[in-house]
């Protein structure tokens, strides 16, 4: 694991893109000296990064997996039946405005007290399904998005530049992606949780149905969290590095 550009310790870079994150990774595995070709795990907003790696190095990689990846709603491929009434459309597009145009009333907003908002994440049932509640309970390290944790101006700011790149207008659709590994050379893996709140598995479904060269595995009772489930992710880590193909995680498509 590595920290991207404004985590851990790792600088921010102001001018992060599509494009930046590709390179960021390829730069890294060279100057690791990690070989030709390595595996890459993208989780929940850090699959954007993972999408253009499949996009730009696809041949520096020997198999990839999307763990909850985020839907972008500006992918012009994503039907209209599916995200019209999807309440998450418009809070995603208020949200990106705020953070583009007054980035410090967003700031304010996320770590007051005096009322509540959509920072008060860590027990929302708005914004976590049950499975996740439970991951909560047990994982007390965990902090993403807490109000604490956002106080600090300078993850603030990073994951804010993170939210506007991955929610921003991208120089490709993922659902135009041709099939980079005909000869399965390498592969690629999307896993969902089918009681992710944050992702709508509908749009998860359509992206693997568009993409048939993705394996896609579904978790029944996964929410956003399900990487924190020991059993999940030793499942998603098989399947990445052995092509193992779980039958529990096969999705039963009601749609």
């Amino acid at each position: 694991m590595y920290d991207r550009a404004g985590y851990g310790e790792s600088d921010p870079n102001p001018m992060r893109s599509l494009k930046s994150e590709a390179s960021d990774i390829e730069e890294l595995v060279d100057k690791l000296q990690l070989g030709p070709k390595v595996y890459v795990i993208g989780v929940s907003l850090g699959c954007y990064p993972a999408w253009s790696c499949l996009r730009r190095i696809p041949n520096r990689l020997e198999g990839i997996a999307l763990v909850v990846p985020y839907i972008n709603y500006k992918w012009s491929s994503l039907p209209s039946d599916l995200v019209k009434d999807d309440y998450r459309k418009g809070l995603l597009r208020w949200m990106f405005r705020v953070a583009r145009y007054t980035p410090r009333l967003l700031h304010w907003w996320v770590t007051q007290k005096l009322f509540p908002s959509s920072t008060a994440l860590e027990q929302n049932h708005a914004f976590y399904s049950d499975k996740d509640l439970e991951v909560l309970k047990k994982t007390p390290g965990y902090q993403l998005f807490t109000q604490k944790r956002l106080r600090k101006r300078s993850v603030f700011d990073s994951l804010r530049l993170d939210f506007m790149v991955a929610f921003g207008k991208w120089d490709f659709d993922p659902m135009d992606l041709p099939n980079p590994y005909p000869q399965k050379e390498s592969r690629v893996h999307i896993w969902q949780g089918y009681e992710d709140k944050v992702v709508p598995v509908q749009l998860q479904r359509f992206v693997s149905q568009k993409l048939p060269w993705i394996r896609y595995h579904e978790v029944p009772d996964g929410g956003h969290l399900l990487v924190y489930d020991g059993a999940v992710c030793e499942a998603i880590l098989r399947s990445l590095l052995l092509g193992e193909d779980p039958p529990l995680y096969i999705p039963k498509l009601d749609i």
